[in-house]
């Protein structure tokens, strides 16, 4: 069985996150969302705005068929993929240089698999937040 694990704050669920999911599955039959924590999210971004906590956010991607198994994660670090039990990381064609440079080069050197998945077009949780905020 290969794992797959995938990273984000998935607030505001869209169909984008869920076209992401079905992505990784065409890479592996398991997989690892790994959720950030919101008490992580506010000590960096004070003024971030959050709909639902954490656990509120592990409880929807839980209910899902498609996903096998959430965890609560800090920040995307070869600190904490070591902790992690993947075979594959998926990370978003957006994600490059600085950090997400780090955690790929830790993930060739340990033997982890790095696959880059696409956006869906039309769709971001910013655009989404921009649009509810202006219904109030």
């Amino acid at each position: 069985m290969s794992k797959i694990l995938t990273f984000g704050v998935y607030d505001y669920f869209h169909i984008g996150h869920l076209k992401l999911f079905k992505q990784c599955k065409e890479y592996a039959n398991y997989l690892i969302v790994a959720v950030q924590d919101g008490d992580y999210i506010l000590k960096y971004k004070p003024d971030a705005e959050i709909l639902y906590s954490t656990q509120e956010r592990v409880e929807i991607l839980k209910g899902l068929r498609i996903v096998d198994e959430v965890i609560i994660y800090n920040s995307v670090t070869p600190e904490t993929l070591k902790e992690i039990d993947f075979d594959i990381l998926a990370l978003g064609e957006d994600h490059v240089g600085g950090r997400f440079a780090i955690v790929e080069d830790w993930c060739k050197k340990n033997g982890k698999k790095v696959v880059r998945l696409q956006r869906t077009p039309g769709i971001c949780s910013s655009e989404i937040k921009k649009q509810l905020s202006s219904l109030i």
